[in-house]
């Protein structure tokens, strides 16, 4: 199990398989102080925010007016809300972990994840397979995206699920649909989805993953809102491309 190995073999796992869970990264205090933070925000909706109606993904409410239309997805821009979010980006667990990969200075991007996801009972949607690059633009598709479970994630509230290797596999543009969401019609695609697992994750857990990995996550069928954080980093050396949305906010070197 990675929580035996050093960094080096954490990474190295990361390398082989497109993603490696970190058991225990954090102490379940922080998690709790993220989830309170959390909680209070959702009764404020103060500041950039993502509702689940704003995305049409399945399982979605179609507009703001339909019932659950209110129902948040993402505090956005984490890292500007609480030093308790960028304390925790810039933390020396993570930043040594994701040097190693790179093997490079490293930067925070504040265009994409930096959000505090929040997957809700009834109306929190599914996503389907896809790789976040497609809608990123760097100069090399190779990000790490780092994601803390703030409390158990399983199957039954929309864990996240993953193929491994896939972040490797030459996967042809016709093979995603027009959304470049991974399509479910081909014997090929369907082929490959089987050979996913989803890790259940303990409060406190973080998984690390590669750009190109293949991933998706179910509704939540709990009775609870699942917490989540997510951050996402990439070598110095690999830029944003000027005028898409990669380039849109200010990087945090680390």
């Amino acid at each position: 199990m990675a929580e035996y190995l050093s960094n080096k073999g954490q990474i190295e796992l990361l390398r082989r398989d497109g993603f490696v869970i970190v058991p225990r990264l954090l102490p379940a205090n922080l998690c709790e102080a993220i989830k309170y933070a959390a909680r209070t925000e959702l009764t404020r909706l103060n500041g950039a925010i993502e509702f689940e109606s704003d995305l049409h993904y399945l399982g979605a409410p179609k507009s703001r007016i339909a019932p659950g239309g209110n129902t948040v997805r993402r505090l956005l821009d984490a890292y500007a809300r609480s030093k308790i979010y960028q304390n925790l980006a810039k933390s020396a667990k993570i930043r040594s972990r994701i040097a190693l990969y790179f093997d490079e200075h490293i930067a925070l991007s504040l265009a994409h994840h930096n959000c505090l996801m929040t997957k809700h009972p009834t109306y929190g949607s599914q996503t389907s397979w896809h790789r976040d690059v497609r809608y990123w633009a760097f100069e090399r598709e190779d990000l790490i995206s780092v994601w803390f479970a703030l409390g158990t994630e399983t199957e039954e509230n929309g864990a996240l699920r993953f193929v491994p290797g896939s972040h490797i596999l030459d996967l042809s543009a016709e093979r995603f649909d027009e959304s470049k969401f991974f399509r479910l019609d081909t014997s090929e695609n369907v082929a490959l989805i089987r050979t996913a697992i989803s890790p259940t994750l303990n409060l406190g857990d973080a998984i690390f993953f590669h750009c190109n990995t293949l991933h998706a996550a179910g509704k939540n069928l709990s009775d609870d809102i699942k917490f989540s954080l997510v951050f996402t980093y990439h070598g110095i050396s690999n830029l944003p491309v000027p005028g898409t949305r990669s380039a849109a906010k200010s990087e945090v070197l680390l």
